[in-house]
């Protein structure tokens, strides 16, 4: 007797606070408040309620494309269901059609004036995947966008990290003054309306018409989730909670946060939040092994009047034996392009040839001439430029976390004070070159393919600093 073979059912259902914000009756209803709450998830499901009706459609917005169609973002996780449902991507356009005629569409808008390109549209379902990211002008001229005929009540769908800003301010009824959610008020649902760019808010739909009768009320709500709330990712990849008490101290208390309550709405980088004195142990020797490297921030004038205060010339030398950062040395002085590059060349002949010399390439045709004048003056060394990454503060991202874990760790010398004071005074001093060469060394010694296992850990060296 032949066996049949049975088909294989594959059961996709939300667990229990992707199911509260998957089942709000709001208008606008906003998920998430932390990182891992399973929020990029539960927006792909939410259009799929109705495709099996032919003239639905819903577009779920990211600010750029690479966001959407990097490895396991937004396409890839839709690629993972839709096909499921007869799904049938679009590549080239970024859109998915079903059997009954639906389409739920991938889209970016990077800049206010792709806005644009949206005029007249009609959508049914609009959703927003990291809504923080996209500006408060592109929230409410799409909600215009918002409209339908296909028989569905127009709606908006979003997810959020915690971050200040409109959004914060947008979420304040549900958000305590500590930044975190009250979460008593977790799902419940408030009105709104806008009128000449000012959100009024009120507990009824009715209270809200009678004092605004020219607009038609909205309603909100939010729902925080954190990564406790996501159980299958917990038990599918125990890492993740790691990776997440690994960040630094502004970015952990965001995505981490308070286990019920998600991340802080509220907190900004300040004195002792970016780098904090106490994160930091003084030793007298280090291991021997490693990598060395000296990285510059270079000023491009001098201090000529006392009430003058230009940036400085720093400069960090940082080793790195196995996962453990010294900072071996740090310099500052506010002098002149001509100075700097004799400082620049008996540094490096103190240091050695041993020691490779970094320093911010900056962009455009005097950057190129600078870089080329640089590297020709320190022949004979390693002598490199280095394009900068992103803003100042997400460059010393990575240093910060590692500087929170006590993986960073400072060698006995003069400069301790002047570095620790102004690492711990970020972002607020008026300058930060010690900061940007202290990153700028690290973030070199993190991408350096070198065998970082030192010589056994059981030798130690003294470091002798020549500028003690």
């Amino acid at each position: 007797m032949a066996t049949v073979t049975q088909p294989e059912v594959i059961d996709i259902r939300p667990q229990p606070r992707q199911e509260q914000f998957l089942a709000s009756s709001a208008d606008i209803a906003i998920y998430g408040g932390a990182a891992g709450g399973g929020k990029t998830w539960s927006l792909l499901l939410e259009p799929l309620r109705h495709i099996e009706n032919k003239d639905f459609g819903a577009v779920i917005f990211r600010r750029t494309i690479p966001e959407i169609t990097k490895e396991g973002a937004l396409w890839d996780e839709a690629g993972n269901i839709y096909p499921l449902l007869g799904g049938r991507q679009n590549k080239n356009e970024h859109f998915y059609s079903f059997p009954a005629g639906a389409k739920i569409s991938f889209a970016h808008l990077q800049y206010e004036t792709d806005l644009d390109a949206w005029r007249g549209a009609q959508i049914a379902l609009i959703e927003w995947d990291q809504l923080e990211t996209f500006t408060e002008k592109q929230f409410f001229y799409m909600l215009s966008r918002n409209r339908s005929t296909c028989g569905i009540q127009p709606y908006v769908r979003a997810s959020c990290n915690p971050q200040p800003g409109w959004l914060a301010d947008f979420l304040g009824w549900w958000i305590d003054e500590h930044g975190y959610a009250i979460l008593d008020r977790s799902g419940k649902v408030r009105w709104m309306v806008r009128e000449n760019d000012v959100t009024y808010w009120a507990d009824t739909r009715e209270e809200l018409e009678r004092a605004h009768p020219n607009s038609i009320p909205k309603s909100v709500t939010f729902v925080v989730s954190t990564v406790y709330d996501n159980e299958i990712l917990l038990k599918k990849d125990p890492s993740y909670l790691a990776n997440l008490q690994a960040l630094s101290f502004v970015d952990r208390a965001r995505l981490l946060g308070d286990k019920q309550r998600g991340g802080n709405w509220k907190i900004v980088p300040a004195a002792g939040k970016i780098f904090n004195k106490s994160w930091f142990e003084i030793v007298d020797a280090v291991p021997a092994g490693g990598t060395t490297v000296r990285f510059w921030d270079l000023a491009a004038t001098a201090k000529k009047m006392k009430k003058d205060d230009p940036d400085f010339t720093a400069s960090v030398k940082m080793k790195r034996v196995r996962d453990i950062y010294y900072v071996l040395d740090c310099s500052a002085e506010q002098i002149d392009p001509a100075k700097t590059d004799d400082a620049m060349k008996n540094t490096a002949s103190q240091d050695g040839p041993t020691v490779a010399q970094r320093w911010e390439h900056e962009g455009g045709a005097s950057g190129k001439r600078d870089n080329v004048h640089i590297v020709t003056m320190l022949v004979g060394y390693d002598g490199v430029g280095v394009p900068p990454q992103g803003d100042k503060i997400t460059r010393a991202k990575a240093l910060a976390a590692q500087s929170l874990a006590g993986n960073v760790k400072l060698v006995r010398g003069a400069w301790n004070e002047m570095w620790l004071n102004h690492m711990h005074g970020q972002p607020d001093l008026p300058h930060d070159d010690i900061m940007d060469a202290s990153s700028g060394a690290f973030n070199e010694l993190v991408s350096m393919e070198t065998d970082w296992s030192g010589a056994g850990g059981e030798h130690v060296e003294e470091y002798q600093n020549p500028w003690r």
